[in-house]
């Protein structure tokens, strides 16, 4: 099998590409850089440039599955020409990949576009399923809405099309777990904002073994890319300081602390998800990490 990856140097995608590497999968990848495109029999670069929808037709050749990770980070300060970036980055992606797929006159088996639980209203109360209708009316929300319908449109070029919703991600690579980890062990972490809220949280590799599934399956449909046991955020920091061993002394950060420091983005760390992995279990996936301390004694320890 060759899969193509867009957004396949970034956190999520590195994994995935270890672990098609692992299976003996092929592996082309589309990047706006083309410093870093690479010509090995199993690992291919080609380039694209996304505000010009703009692509190197050659990349689907042999290809018969697409994932799909591309966008901007979200945990950066949300400018107004920032905001625009996180929005055009996402849909011009997918809307590059069709233009791509439709002159090539191309197919695929399978088609596996990331999104964001953000789409779901804050809530401490909800317990949310991929078949909730109510959209939450943040800027978040609204980003992940046009990213998902735009996913959609790729239907007529695939026999299956799968969109993961996702939590949390708790690497050791990257992302909010060192930033997290690295106050603790330095005495200052603690809770944010009153610390009640929901955090969806998946490890890394179960997240990436998601994508692989879905594609091996031939598997359509939304799902929460979600471990089995939401915990809360004071729930999580106290996780990460007993794992480290050091105690949490300061008190909670206020919101209105957070939301002065970040802005707008303050809503990513402050909302309260509380997401429900049933579907994708009942598909026949099984994690390996279901329980937040296994997942942070392997990746920490």
């Amino acid at each position: 099998m060759r899969i193509l990856i867009t957004g396949a140097t970034g956190l999520i995608g590195q994994e995935i590409v270890r672990k098609c590497r692992d299976r003996k999968i092929a592996v082309n990848y589309l990047t706006t850089d083309k410093s870093k495109i690479k010509s090995e029999e199993n690992y291919k670069g080609f380039y694209w440039n996304t505000n010009e929808l703009e692509i190197d037709k050659s990349c689907f050749n042999e290809v018969e599955a697409i994932i799909n990770l591309a966008g901007s980070n979200i945990a950066k300060r949300w400018t107004k020409s920032y905001k625009d970036e996180i929005i055009s980055s996402r849909i011009n992606s997918l809307r590059t990949l069709r233009k791509g797929l439709a002159e090539s006159n191309k197919t695929v088996k399978s088609i596996v576009s990331s999104s964001a639980i953000g789409i779901y209203p804050d809530s401490y109360v909800k317990y949310y399923q991929e078949d909730e209708t109510e959209i939450d009316d943040s800027f978040l929300g609204v980003v992940v809405e046009k990213w998902e319908d735009t996913a959609k449109e790729l239907e007529s070029f695939t026999e299956d099309l799968a969109i993961i919703r996702t939590g949390l991600v708790l690497s050791d690579h990257g992302g909010a777990l060192p930033k997290m980890i690295g106050p603790v062990e330095n005495y200052i972490g603690s809770a944010l904002g009153n610390g009640q809220q929901w955090q969806s949280w998946i490890h890394i590799s179960d997240l990436a073994e998601m994508y692989l599934f879905l594609i091996e399956n031939q598997v359509s449909g939304v799902f929460n890319g979600v471990a089995p046991n939401p915990v809360t955020n004071e729930k999580l920091i106290r996780s990460i300081a007993e794992i480290v061993q050091k105690p949490i002394l300061f008190p909670k950060v206020p919101k209105f602390v957070l939301k002065v420091v970040l802005g707008e983005m303050s809503k990513v760390i402050l909302a309260s998800h509380r997401v429900s992995s049933k579907k994708i279990q009942e598909e026949g996936f099984n994690f390996n990490y279901t329980i937040l301390s296994a997942a942070l004694e392997d990746l920490i320890l």
